[in-house]
């Protein structure tokens, strides 16, 4: 969710006060800033020069935190390359210092709808270490070999000093595609991008494209509505993808490392997710996997859109493994990946994945890992972990209070809606999916059993930013 616009007072006090409900950090500490400020002046700069490769970045228009920066073109004699830079946040972030101490404090960005609480000071992820276009910046560069059927034959990453050439977002991407006036490189980016997700089907993996919620700012309110991913949007993410799974290859093979990890959802997940199938009308056959009936899926239709939601449960349970000494951990595989995963492509928002790219240096360099990863590296896990808590808490209560503010003058309206989830032992009480505008919202009936699948109407009768709680009841 992201909001544009200014925000109303009652709603930028509520999340005031949730920020401090949650104890979320504050302002960076002036030790903090003072040794961001000298990093950003005299960074560790690696001795290779990869300022020649035209490097693009994809993000949405309002981001310059930007991690990632790709080029793709094709290979004498067929295949692809694919040049994937990723920020190097450990040039400027000395092991043991301010920055690094308060870096393990934070764990992670975490994103409010009125701005973001960073991992790292704005001078560095928003200046230095961020790979802005036409601003030389330090490194991972990672190099894939692809053969014609997508799959990396050869992977490398080494540091080098990268500049881009142009940022880009992924509206103007699908713009420049559908309309046939991109550039080789971007032709490029859907057509190795669709060869990944051919062979992400092919080995029973699964990417879903959940839509998003956008807040915008409209006369004084608030405008909530539904945004569902671009085409371009999955190419790019298989660009991430790719570079995860071939990390995770790297330290496996290593023997240390630090994987993400998912277990194989169980049968009862599974199950409840034919229910709710059957209930909004989407056909699956008993023969059709689960990962084949996502893909068939459209975002942009609401019954696809609010199954989509409840496919997120099967993600339940994600974690962060580190193994040592070859010890392969179980398990090792990431079931909606379905293959060895990490996460290395965001180091400038998430802790983890500076460790996991240090870790790749260092294996392609046939070099031992640095003191300063393995000192760390049992501690992770649990960092992550409660990083992800809050992560997930602030994004759960911020979605409850702009719900609660867009409606908070509507109380006793009547909307139409489609009851999406209804509680097994408690079937009178369950969620709902509005249309118009684009919210969940809880919902209660007197009597009686709430008619999972079907369309309804409902009436609004709460909407509190004060305590962050929408409710409705049947009509």
């Amino acid at each position: 969710m992201h909001m544009t616009g200014a925000a109303a007072a009652p709603l930028r006090e509520a999340l005031r006060s949730l920020r401090a409900e949650l104890d979320v950090p504050g302002e960076f500490p002036a030790a903090v800033l003072e040794e961001a400020q000298w990093a950003a002046q005299d960074p560790r700069l690696p001795a290779e020069d990869a300022t020649h490769i035209p490097f693009f970045t994809i993000d949405p228009p309002s981001s310059v935190d930007l991690d990632q920066a790709l080029h793709l073109e094709r290979r004498p004699g067929g295949g692809y390359r694919v040049h994937y830079a990723i920020a190097d946040v450990a040039a400027f972030v000395a092991p043991g210092g301010a920055l690094d101490g308060e870096a393990h404090r934070r764990v992670m960005t975490l994103y409010f709808p009125d701005g973001k609480v960073p991992l790292h000071p704005a001078v560095l992820s928003e200046g230095a270490a961020s790979l802005l276009p036409d601003h030389a910046a330090p490194a991972l560069v990672w190099r894939h070999d692809l053969d014609a059927d997508g799959r990396v034959e050869a992977a490398e990453v080494r540091r080098a000093v990268v500049r881009s050439r142009a940022k880009l977002d992924y509206t103007g991407v699908q713009h420049a595609l559908d309309g046939g006036n991109a550039s080789e490189p971007l032709a490029l980016l859907r057509e190795v991008g669709q060869l990944r997700e051919a062979l992400e089907a092919e080995r029973g993996g699964v990417s879903l494209n959940v839509p998003e919620q956008e807040v915008t700012a409209v006369d004084g309110g608030f405008v909530l509505a539904y945004r569902a991913p671009l085409a371009a949007d999955g190419w790019n993410a298989q660009m991430s993808l790719m570079t995860g799974m071939a990390a995770a290859e790297m330290m496996l093979a290593s023997g240390t490392g630090v994987l993400r990890t998912l277990p194989t959802a169980p049968d009862g997940a599974v199950g409840r997710l034919r229910r709710a199938a059957q209930a909004l009308g989407i056909a699956w056959p008993h023969h059709v996997p689960y990962a084949e009936l996502v893909r068939g899926l459209d975002p942009r239709l609401p019954k696809h859109a609010a199954f989509l939601q409840e496919c997120t449960a099967l993600l339940r349970g994600a974690g962060y493994t580190v193994f040592r000494d070859g010890a392969v951990p179980e398990p090792s595989v990431h079931a909606a990946v379905a293959a060895p995963y990490t996460h290395c492509t965001a180091p400038l928002r998430r802790l983890a994945d500076r460790y996991a790219g240090e870790l790749c240096v260092a294996v392609c360099a046939g070099q031992e890992p640095p003191e300063w990863v393995l000192a760390a590296l049992d501690g992770l896990p649990q960092e992550m972990a409660e990083g992800a808590r809050l992560s997930n808490t602030v994004e759960r209560e911020c979605v409850d209070l702009v719900e609660a503010a867009v409606l908070k003058d509507r109380v006793g309206e009547v909307f139409d809606a489609t009851v999406i989830d209804v509680k097994e032992r408690e079937p009178r009480i369950g969620t709902v999916h509005l249309e118009e505008p684009a919210v969940v919202g809880r919902i209660e009936a007197a009597d009686g059993l709430l008619p999972l699948g079907e369309r309804i109407r409902v009436r609004l009768t709460r909407a509190d930013p004060g305590t962050a709680k929408i409710l409705f009841a049947p009509v």
